[in-house]
This record gives C-alpha cells, structure tokens and sequence, in this order.
C-alpha cells in the first residue's frame, strides 16, 4: 500500500479548524492549500483554501502562519487584504455556473473561505482521459460557464486566471468556475505582486501592470480552453506568438472535427490585440450561438465523468508570477531556476509591450460568418495522457 502524500506546509491531518475536522488535501497552489474538511456542527464536508503565499509565508511549528522574513510582511498582509476580498466578491454571487463561498474566518495569523463540496472532476482531468470532446458537449461546457463569466462581469470584477484546472465539473457534467484569487475589479489598482499569468491562457495585456484589462482578457483565457480542447494541446504562450503564431496553424488542424464557425470564434477570441477581440461576454456568446444554429449543432447529454477520478474538488494549482524573485533557503536551486523562469518571462514582456505600442490601428475584426458544417467525428476513446 503506497504512502499517503505528504504536502510541506499543511495542516496536520485529522487537526481541526473550530468547527472543521481536515481529512485531505485537495490541492496546493501558489497562494494556498485547499483542504477537504467535515463541518462537525452541519455533518457535511467542505473545501477549506487557506491563505499561504509559498514565496511570502512558511508554517511555524505552532501551526500559524508567518512572513518569511520582515520585508516580506508588507506583501504577505496585502496578499491577506486581498484574500479577503476575494472571499467577499464569491459570497455576493449566488451563480449555479460559480463557486460559492459560504463563510470567510481568520485564524493562524492567516485567513480561511469555507466553499461547498462537490463531486466531480476538473475540465483539464477529463481533457486527459478523454481527448477532443464532441462539439455539442463543449458547447454544453462553455454555454453556462459564459453566463457565470457576465455575472462577474456585471459587478466589475475579472478572473484573470481561466484555464482548464480551474473550471469544474460536478457529477451532472454541470460546469462550475473555481479560483477566483487573480480576481481584480476592472481598471482598479494594480500591484507587482498582482502580475500573475498562466502562459498560453493569459493574454498580453496581463503580461504587465500596466496593460488596459477587461472582459477582453478573461474572452482570450476562454479562448484559450477551448483551444486546448480542441486541438489536445495548451495553446501557445503570447509572448512566443509575437515571434511565430502557430495558433492559427493548430486550429486548422483541427477543422476535420469541429466547425468553421466554431474555430473562427476560437481565433476571434484568441487575437493578440485586444480591441480585436470580442469586448464582451455578450458578444462573443452571440456570435457562438448564433453559429451554432446555423450549423444545426444541438446541446446533448452531459459528458460522462471518471468515476475513479470524481470525488475531488479541482485543485487549486500554481501561478507564475512574472515580476518577483523566489526565495527558498530550502531550495537554493529551484529559487535560481524559478528566477531565469522569470527573467525570461520579463524580456518576453519587454518585447510584447514593444509590440503592442507600434501595432498598428485597425478595425476591430467581426465574428465569423456561419459557414456549413463538416462531418462532425465522435469524440476518440477515453485515454489517459502521461
């Protein structure tokens, strides 16, 4: 019998957090750990994220949580503030298609949001066993998550973190958009901490603190999934495309399986230059819709689920900030990788920025036309992917 995982940094098993016994870790991320938890008073299980910035903060024998060092201490208690914020922007949706938070509690010297359980798997868990999903399912996928996207949208705030890890399915193959700690309200202050992406999902704009972000942004990220799912590859990081965009190349790769329309909305939200893009969740979902009808392409039955693998919440995986230097005194030599990981990542940007000021002025592009169907392909076996 294999050896439970041990994560650095996380609570002790079987602890408890007031009310809440700890059974698991569902996932650890750049900026906390998420646990499975049974609320002793309610006899239901939770997640429980926990606020623990792995470059700012490290557990202390007590269990309390603790900048790194005093010239850490301004960033850890503004990384906490904004924790609490995020806490406070899930708790004022109450949106099938978003994650709920229930309750925000502080304890440890760090923070804790309380979120329902659910069974299911994430969007990038079933990609892997189950490769190019058949159009009407992502259709089923995208649809709902999009009205989730408007309800944020509507109260001016951004994800600006979508990627498949980060968007789950429950039981009922319903969608659900989880991770919303990059979130940020539109045109609000920025911070170099805040720089964070997720190469192939992020779009230039969020490569530096001062590229104008808004729904455009999050429409590129989505654009994103989808170029995932239908192509079985990330799709190329922004700064690389600047130099050679074989975006357009994978996406016509794939035009023996899904619809013209379908790929022409994928390039349309995928366009380097955001006033090209879709400027609203409206827009681009009318274009989808309106696609989908003239192609005659129905919404079926929901994906089926892994039933080994459904039984997690999706994991709260790591970003990569693009503006600070790592330390680890445990680990001298990942800190030195991680800091050419980001010197890399800052000349990309130098070179992105310098694009996107002497790009030229151009129409913003329309929506494709609807243009007949190919045959549409049943989607492969399942697989595992390594």
């Amino acid at each position: 019998m294999s050896e439970p995982v041990v994560y650095q940094n996380a609570l002790d098993l079987n602890s408890t957090l007031g009310e809440y016994r700890l059974e698991a870790v569902l996932g650890v991320g750049g900026f906390g750990i998420t646990y499975l938890a049974q609320d002793s008073n309610l006899e239901k299980r939770v997640a429980i994220k926990e606020y623990l910035p792995g470059d700012l903060a490290v557990r202390a024998l007590d269990g309390s949580v603790v900048p790194v060092s005093t010239d850490h201490r301004s960033d850890y208690q503004w990384g906490l503030d904004a924790f609490i914020q995020e806490a406070r922007t899930l708790a004022r949706f109450s949106h099938p298609h978003i994650v709920r938070v229930n309750r925000y509690f502080e304890a440890n010297g760090t923070g804790y949001m309380v979120m329902d359980y659910e069974d299911g798997e994430s969007l990038n868990q079933l990609l892997k066993r189950a490769p190019f999903p058949a159009e009407p399912d992502l259709r089923l996928i995208l649809l709902p998550l999009l009205d989730g996207l408007a309800a944020v949208h509507a109260e001016k705030f951004l994800h600006r973190d979508i990627k498949p890890s980060n968007i789950f399915l429950r039981a009922n193959g319903s969608p659900v958009l989880l991770d919303f700690g990059a979130a940020r309200p539109t045109g609000g202050a920025t911070r170099a901490l805040t720089a964070i992406v997720t190469p192939g999902y992020a779009p230039p704009e969020q490569y530096g603190t001062d590229g104008k972000q808004g729904p455009w942004s999050d429409i590129y990220a989505m654009g994103g999934v989808l170029f995932r799912a239908v192509t079985n590859t990330n799709p190329p990081e922004a700064v690389s495309r600047m130099q050679n965009d074989t975006a357009g190349a994978a996406l016509t790769a794939a035009a023996g399986r899904y619809s013209a329309p379908l790929l022409h909305a994928i390039e349309w939200a995928l366009k380097l230059q955001a006033e090209l893009r879709p400027q609203s969740i409206a827009e681009w979902k009318e274009a989808i819709e309106a696609q989908a009808a003239a192609t005659g392409s129905p919404v079926t039955a929901v994906l089926p689920l892994d039933t080994a693998a459904a039984a997690t919440v999706a994991p709260t995986t790591v970003r990569q900030p693009v503006t600070r230097t790592v330390r680890d005194a445990r680990d001298v030599g990942a800190a030195w990788r991680r800091i050419g990981w980001g010197v890399a990542l800052g000349v990309g940007a130098l070179f992105l920025l310098i694009w996107y000021r002497q790009a030229p002025e151009s129409p913003r592009a329309a929506p494709a036309q609807s243009l007949p169907s190919p045959p549409t392909q049943q989607p492969a076996s399942p697989q595992t992917l390594p």
